[in-house]
């Protein structure tokens, strides 16, 4: 009873208040007709806190997420059924769902008058800015008797599930080649002659061991070519995502990190609608997704919700151990990478094999620039990558990203290409 009288409200207590005022006034001045108006004055509120009490428990409702998946920037909606099943009429009903400051304002909702089993249907809409597992709930309801002497708070609705995931771009265009997957970048098969094998070349790289030289196909084509080793192919491209904590710079949306995840999803998408295996591994060789070419719908779901779930990374290099691509082609999405975890990325790739790279000029995003000269810079780590054969593409926040992943496709052929934004 006491936790029921807790939900008067200020107009039920003070007539409360003055009932019990009119019964002492009766009581010394021996007035019947008096004492008879305060214990009605008396029993109304708390008549009317038992009924709505007994009313409360008889209010159900359900959430509909449309759609349960939703990308960052893009709209979704909530959609509230809320009916009564007791026959006891209800008051006015005023609602209250949980919404994450991530999805946007909280909504509230007044009902008036709430209809018996016909639901009452309330929308609302939701404004994703941060990707995310987010919780939208719980719903409250505040009951209202029609007099406003109580009124009751109850939570309808727990917790609903929305998966934000990161931005998709389109892209068009793979990196040039024998096809992505081949493991050779720009490779070609000639045909020798009759009673000669077959040989693979491609053009020369800075490092290539000279004693590889095709001469033939050199003479052919006017420019060195190198034979590789032909090897059964291992099938697909591996995408490694830089999220270490300490190679990005900014924060919310515009934070690196969020730059990189999003294109990182793009890469996977477009590349599994080419027809491609994909992998998605972060810079330590877990894997988020492995996603094989035919897989459809289902597995852009598992790369998005994967991509969707993750946080940054606490690690401060890069240190694999081992080659995360196992042999297949790679394209990395590095922040900012200090010479040894450049070189840890070397050591373990074989030659011959492509490797592409993405690099963030993370201090573009701080507001800052890292400066050629400064250890470990963009600049630098490029020149290293470079270096060693890889196709290297620097990009900054104003770097859009299908001009990236064109520049990317076509950096063996041109090296040291700087897409708008970056330094």
């Amino acid at each position: 009873m006491l936790r029921a009288l807790s939900g008067l409200t200020t107009r039920g207590r003070c007539l409360l208040a003055a009932g019990v005022a009119a019964a002492v006034c009766a009581a010394v001045l021996n007035e019947r007709d008096l004492l008879r108006v305060a214990l009605f004055v008396v029993a109304l509120p708390l008549l009317i806190v038992l009924f709505v009490a007994a009313t409360r428990v008889r209010i159900g409702a359900t959430r509909t997420l449309l759609p349960e998946r939703v990308a960052v920037g893009r709209s979704g909606e909530v959609q509230l059924e809320l009916w009564r099943n007791g026959r006891l009429p209800a008051g006015e009903v005023m609602l209250e769902d949980g919404v994450p400051y991530a999805l946007g304002g909280r909504p509230r909702f007044v009902v008036e008058h709430l209809p018996h089993h016909r639901p009452v249907a309330l929308r609302y809409a939701l404004q994703p800015v941060l990707r995310g597992i987010q919780q939208v709930g719980p719903l409250r309801a505040t009951i209202t008797d029609p007099f406003g002497l109580c009124e009751f708070d109850r939570e309808l609705i727990g917790h609903s599930r929305l998966v934000v995931v990161p931005t998709v771009v389109g892209l068009s265009g793979l990196p040039i080649g024998a096809g992505i997957g081949s493991g050779d970048d720009g490779s070609i098969r000639l045909h020798a002659g009759q009673g000669e094998t077959d040989a693979i070349v491609r053009q020369y790289r800075q490092g290539d061991d000279l004693r590889k030289v095709h001469w033939p196909s050199t003479a052919r084509r006017d420019e060195i070519m190198v034979r590789i080793e032909e090897r059964p192919w291992r099938g697909g491209t591996t995408v490694l995502l830089d999220h270490r904590a300490a190679a990005h710079h900014g924060t919310g949306p515009a934070a690196s990190l969020e730059w990189a995840v999003s294109f990182g999803a793009s890469v996977c998408l477009h590349l599994r609608r080419a027809g491609h295996r994909v992998r998605l591994v972060t810079e330590h060789g877990t894997v988020l997704a492995d996603t094989p070419g035919e897989g459809g719908e289902y597995y852009d779901n598992i790369v998005l919700d994967s991509l969707a779930a993750l946080q940054p990374a606490h690690q401060r290099d890069i240190t694999t151990g081992y080659d995360p691509a196992h042999g297949q082609e790679l394209i990395a999405v590095l922040g900012t990478v200090s010479n040894e975890s450049v070189h840890e990325l070397i050591r373990y790739r074989p030659r011959g094999t492509r490797s592409l790279a993405v690099l963030l000029d993370t201090p573009a995003w701080a507001g800052g620039t890292g400066g050629p000269d400064q250890p470990g810079s963009v600049a630098e780590s490029a020149t290293l990558l470079r270096a060693a054969g890889w196709g290297v593409i620097v990009a900054g926040p104003s770097s859009p990203m299908p001009e990236v992943w064109s520049g990317l496709c076509t950096s063996a052929a041109r090296r040291g290409s700087l897409i708008g934004g970056g330094s």
